[in-house]
């Protein structure tokens, strides 16, 4: 009898741990497609986000034109960029956005115009730290601005262009005019044009009904500083050419918004789960009704399995945007199509916040999510459809 209990005991165990264990299984994704990319890199204490995602992603371009993998470094394009964010502050009486963040196509913009270094030839920490921290940076560069903009001579003097290079250049290191790589001597712009991409390969895109379909215009978001514009298509066309992209092997540089609920940094998931209990009936619609706000948000958003998510319209990216629900928050690169155990579509996702659990640095976001929350993506002009160009009056030549 006492081997009878005890074998029972034991058979109850197991199958609560077997319980247990597929109730804390949380979300599960299986990769579909994974594009080759460069290591995960980390932008540490610095709102640079734009600068490593955009690196990052001509990195991944090189690697799919070349098979070689390279390591350009961003502070480069960093220090030369706030160099001119600087100078427009100025130039506009101090009426623009001086902050550490940019836009999606600041680092092309930057590589054409100023090329661009590999990571060992200007490492830009000039600083004492070994990852980037721009505290103190960013508030004596804003403080030297100002002081500029609000100075008593009622005129700029000759030096204030110098200072600002002397403050840059004290953080970041010196510009770079020549430089050795693997044996051959190169200037930033001539190492970019030994490279095997073009900056006139590439298209931005983005989705909103405040302005025309095929048009192009200035996104209006703080980070743009820049006032790049971009070209509007609708939704489900920004996702045929995210789709595209994924099947022809190209990465997608992604501006999005990482404060929706949705998102968990902890287990690297963002989704857009449902809210309504309107296919609860019975028993389970009387109970959910008794939790409060807090154990129904921690039911939702717990992502401890996976989720039914809302359908995303146009209309709904729209409102977002215009009641500030959708803002600049992030860049980063998609680099994969995944599902989760219940056969969710899903993107992989490259981050610049280092290595880290659960998935090494990289996360998954729910096609609702890139649906809803994308600002605006950059791409080869190569993944888009004919159509679409034709739409568009882009040539694959320009």
């Amino acid at each position: 009898m006492k081997k009878v209990i005890l074998t029972i005991l034991l058979l109850t165990a197991g199958l609560v741990a077997q319980a247990q264990d597929k109730k804390e299984e949380g979300i599960k994704f299986t990769d579909t497609k994974t594009i080759p990319c460069t290591s995960i890199k980390d932008q540490y204490r610095s709102g640079t986000c734009w600068c490593f995602s955009g690196v990052g992603y001509l990195e991944s371009e090189i690697l799919k034109a070349s098979g070689k993998e390279i390591d350009l470094s961003e502070m480069w394009l960093v220090r030369n960029l706030y160099f001119e964010k600087v100078v427009k502050y100025v130039r506009l009486h101090g009426s623009l956005n001086l902050e550490q963040g940019g836009g999606l196509d600041e680092v092309l913009y930057a590589a054409k115009k100023y090329g661009v270094v590999p990571e060992e030839v200007y490492h830009g920490h000039n600083y004492g730290t070994e990852k980037p921290e721009f505290g103190e940076l960013i508030e004596i560069l804003k403080s030297y601005a100002k002081a500029v903009v609000s100075n008593r001579n009622r005129k700029l003097t000759t030096a204030w262009m110098n200072g600002l290079n002397g403050i840059l250049d004290a953080y970041f290191g010196p510009r770079v005019e020549e430089f050795t790589y693997q044996g051959k001597q190169y200037t930033p712009t001539t190492f970019l044009e030994s490279l095997p991409i073009k900056t006139s390969d590439y298209i931005s895109l983005t989705s909103f009904t405040h302005h025309p379909f095929y048009e192009k215009f200035i996104i209006e978001i703080p980070d743009n500083w820049l006032w790049q514009e971009v070209y509007n298509v609708t939704m489900d066309e920004m996702m045929q050419v995210i789709d595209s992209a994924m099947e022809q092997g190209y990465a997608v540089l992604w501006g999005t918004d990482v404060s929706e609920k949705g998102f968990n940094r902890q287990k690297a998931i963002g989704v857009i789960p449902q809210e309504d209990v309107e296919s609860l009936e019975g028993t389970d619609a009387a109970h959910w009704n008794k939790l409060s706000a807090t154990e129904k948000n921690a039911l939702i958003y717990g992502l401890k399995a996976p989720v039914k998510e809302k359908q995303i319209t146009q209309e709904m990216r729209q409102k977002a945007f215009d009641n500030y629900e959708t803002t600049d928050d992030h860049g980063m690169i998609i680099i994969g199509t995944a599902t989760d155990q219940a056969g969710h579509p899903f993107y992989k996702v490259k981050n610049s916040w280092g290595v880290r659990k659960p998935y090494d640095g990289y996360y998954y976001f729910s096609r609702p999510f890139v649906q809803y929350k994308t600002i605006d993506i950059m791409v080869n002009k190569k993944a888009v459809s004919k159509e679409i160009l034709k739409k568009l009056k882009v040539s694959l030549a320009k």
